[in-house]
């Protein structure tokens, strides 16, 4: 049994246009997070050795915080693998939005940084 949720792009951007309280991050590398990004989310790679505690610093420490991870599409691995370790070090309402980028794109919304 999975130990996190998953969310729909609908969802995510209703919660980002109400301003909810959560994380929304970003675990893909820098670079991606450059050229674009979901408004308002925080860049922390999961391949980050530091990844779980970075986290826990956004979220000041809270565990039972929302927070909501992406990366770059419905075949990518890595928001589920940063989903999982964040399940397996206490974190009580993480989310994955398995669609990532592609999905988002898709539904004709908005990133923070558009590519040149």
């Amino acid at each position: 049994m999975e130990k996190f949720s998953t969310i729909t792009k609908e969802d995510l951007k209703k919660k980002i246009d109400e301003r909810g309280d959560f994380a929304l991050i970003d675990v893909l590398g820098a670079m991606s997070y450059a050229q674009r990004h979901l408004p308002g989310a925080i860049s922390i790679p999961g391949s980050n050795e530091n990844f779980v505690a970075e986290v826990q610093k956004a979220v000041g420490g809270d565990k039972s915080k929302e927070v909501i991870v992406y990366c770059a599409s419905f075949s990518c691995q890595a928001s589920p693998a940063a989903a999982g370790k964040l399940a397996d070090a206490g974190f009580t309402n993480v989310r994955d939005f398995k669609g990532g980028l592609a999905d988002w794109e898709e539904g004709g919304y908005e990133f923070s940084a558009k590519k040149e």
